[in-house]
């Protein structure tokens, strides 16, 4: 089915102020890094992601960051370690995290909180890939995905 330009659905730009607003994005991100075909297989085969319990502890975390609030219990370094020493990561594979992650904000938030977000996602990406790729991590992907361009 094709639509043109003037009957294609928008999404509104809005910051990520609410629990369901950050369960949108969290849901959006892992559907699109579940697709990926570089990320996918390690979530999918390697890390054998459980999505249904994985999506609101991802969920929890970031409303720890961002509203304060409690329930997040984990220690992401840990599960990435185990996860690298199966398979390991290069540094596209931090790249394409950080693509993907930024663009399902941009796609359909803007403000403060999706600021933080990305300004965060970018720092763990920096710091696990530092560590567990033993030199310093920098971003070097442009700022786009392949799939997106």
């Amino acid at each position: 089915m094709s639509t043109t330009a003037a009957h294609a659905v928008t999404t509104p730009i809005r910051d990520v102020d609410t629990r369901e607003e950050v369960d949108e994005v969290v849901r959006t991100f892992y559907a699109a890094v579940a697709q990926d075909t570089l990320l996918g297989p390690i979530f999918e085969q390697v890390a054998q992601v459980d999505w249904p319990e994985h999506l609101p502890k991802i969920s929890a975390f970031w409303c720890r960051v961002l509203f304060g609030q409690s329930g997040y219990i984990g220690n992401p370094y840990a599960r990435h370690r185990s996860v690298h020493e199966k398979s390991p990561f290069t540094a596209a594979h931090f790249d394409r995290w950080l693509i993907l992650f930024e663009e399902t904000l941009d796609e359909g938030w803007s403000g403060p909180n999706a600021e933080v977000m990305k300004e965060l996602a970018s720092n763990v990406a920096r710091v696990h890939g530092t560590n567990l790729l033993q030199s310093p991590y920098r971003r070097s992907a442009p700022s786009r995905s392949p799939e997106s361009a």
